[in-house]
């Protein structure tokens, strides 16, 4: 949680005082500092709920006399006096205040965790071997801190549902379930559909959904991440990899213009599963199901591999040539993508330059969800404004191209991964030019293509995107890049360099970053290297004046 930097108080943790932002919750405060309180059930980013007890500590504050408010003081320390709370008081429910002691480590406060603890285990399976929590699973964690050696427990355990399917995407096992009550939590309060509740009563109890629903939506496996234990698993994910074998990559999501922040799981070259990454200023902490299953598109059966001349295969060097042959040709014109990266729009205004040509921007739109999924389905639209790829949105519309073809005034067109056809163009325009297309999956205008450049995804390179805030971020390489492809920046810039002088460009980040910081007064003094994880906010003024009807109203934030 964010820190009001100008109100600061004192607290003394463990005898030792702190300064922390007033009024924020004790566990956060703790946080803040690199002290850890134990909690199941309390969630930065969702109500309190107070049901685990995890978190409780013994707290007190200086005595004042009843009667004249005059401080009691100590007269061996010559201090003010601790009024101790007698019982333990729980952290996610005390927010902090001038003058507050907290004991984290007494001898009361490690009693009432190993208390809890040995409750929580009395039911719990022993099958952390088999779980697909084990690793991340702070049940796992702390009981290995506060757990006994063996259970006191001889009873038989509670029998409940186990490999249960609440929804599409999720699977509920009630067996280990601590019922924490945060996936009830976030469905009611943040993705607004309460379908989840607390069924039967005690050890006995569990979470399903209400009669005649389920657990459905685009933000279910959400329940996933904040689930502190095993008991919800994402039915993609299940029993496919353990999580300490998995390398993490963080990543944009290409959904949309929204940038959501991601963490891309992989192992080996092959990528397991999409996660959010927490950005206050973007998404929270949360992101679509949508979104998280954008990496199936490295292995889709419509993924381009291998140089296409025609209907002959051919090396990089041929494909790039011939492509530039065509291009000289033919009046050329480029379409290019809000998907394609910073640097490479810019490297693509590099090419336009060289062999001259307008440059036309595809619009792709879908539904406003209101949450995290824009009506500009672009990751990147803006960043087309940034480099000066576009000067506006209006006079780079597909259909101003669609004329100039119909006119026989564009003989080739140069492609970046968007499909003709589904941006409004007919076969018969699509058979007047000669076409060059540069992506990553098969569609008609790749199937009409003279030449074909296979690129790369998002996952398989590194750059930046500028999302519908003007916010520029960063996406690194989670995974080598599929035989028969090639970086898309490299394939740029061989191009507009041949087109050019016919002499080699460092295409490295840092050598774009150079011309890019030159020619973009939006990004004049930004270094690559020092974009923050939480990104960079852009002048935007001087689109001000632009419309962006297709963003909708998103700013999504937690409903407390």
């Amino acid at each position: 949680m964010s820190e009001d930097k100008t109100n600061l108080v004192t607290i003394n943790i463990d005898g030792k005082d702190y300064q922390v932002a007033a009024k924020q919750n004790l566990i956060d405060a703790a946080h803040s500092l690199g002290i850890e309180i134990p909690h199941y059930c309390y969630h930065p980013k969702l109500p309190m709920a107070g049901s685990c007890r995890m978190c409780l500590v013994e707290i007190g504050m200086p005595m004042r006399d009843r009667a004249t408010g005059e401080p009691v003081m100590d007269e061996a320390t010559g201090k003010q006096k601790i009024g101790w709370m007698p019982k333990p008081a729980i952290a996610c429910g005390t927010n902090v205040s001038p003058g507050l002691h907290v004991k984290l480590n007494s001898k009361m406060t490690v009693s009432s965790r190993e208390g809890v603890t040995e409750f929580l285990l009395a039911n719990h399976p022993l099958d952390c071997p088999i779980c697909d929590q084990a690793g991340e699973c702070t049940l796992q964690e702390f009981s290995s801190q506060y757990g006994k050696g063996a259970s006191r427990y001889r009873d038989a355990k509670n029998v409940k549902p186990k490999h249960k399917s609440l929804g599409p995407q999720v699977m509920y096992d009630g067996e280990r379930c601590i019922r924490c009550t945060r996936c009830v939590r976030f469905c009611r309060d943040i993705m607004g559909r309460p379908v989840l509740g607390v069924t039967q009563r005690g050890s006995h109890s569990e979470i399903d959904c209400y009669p005649g629903t389920q657990l459905d939506g685009n933000y279910t496996l959400n329940v996933v991440d904040v689930c502190p234990v095993g008991a919800m698993t994402s039915k993609d994910f299940r029993f496919k990899m353990r999580v300490w074998f998995l390398k993490k990559s963080k990543s944009i999501c290409t959904e949309s213009s929204v940038g959501v922040n991601t963490t891309v799981w992989s192992r080996e070259g092959k990528i397991y599963r999409i996660t959010p990454r927490e950005n206050d200023a973007v998404n929270v902490v949360w992101m679509s199901d949508s979104g998280r299953m954008l990496y199936k598109t490295v292995t889709a059966e419509t993924r381009l591999t291998g140089f296409r001349r025609g209907e002959s295969e051919v090396t990089f060097d041929e494909a790039v040539d011939a492509a530039l042959a065509l291009m000289k040709d033919g009046v050329p014109a480029f379409v290019a993508s809000g998907k394609m990266s910073v640097e490479e729009q810019f490297t693509l205004k590099s090419l336009a330059n060289a062999v001259g040509g307008n440059v036309y921007l595809a619009k792709t739109l879908g539904e406003n969800d209101k949450m995290l999924i824009s009506e500009d389905r672009s990751p990147n639209r803006r960043g087309a404004l940034v480099t000066g790829l576009v000067k506006d949105f209006d006079s780079s519309e597909i259909s101003a191209l669609a004329a100039k073809i119909d006119a026989d005034e564009v003989k080739t067109v140069f492609v970046c991964g968007e499909d003709l056809k589904e941006l409004g163009l007919t076969d018969e325009q699509l058979k007047k030019v000669e076409i060059v297309y540069l992506g990553t999956q098969a569609n008609a205008t790749s199937e009409e293509a003279s030449v074909v450049l296979p690129g790369r995804t998002v996952f398989e390179k590194a750059g930046t995107f500028v999302n519908q805030e003007f916010r520029l971020q960063k996406f690194e390489v989670a995974v080598p890049g599929a035989k028969g492809t090639e970086n898309d920046l490299i394939i740029l810039s061989t191009l507009a360099a041949r087109a050019s002088s016919g002499v080699a460009l460092d295409n490295s980040l840092g050598s774009v970053w150079e011309k890019l910081r030159a020619a973009c007064p939006a990004l004049a003094g930004i270094d690559y290297a020092k974009i923050p994880d939480a990104g960079t906010l852009l002048d935007a003024s001087p689109w001000a004046n632009i419309a962006f009807p297709e963003t909708g109203s998103l700013k999504w934030s937690p409903k407390k």
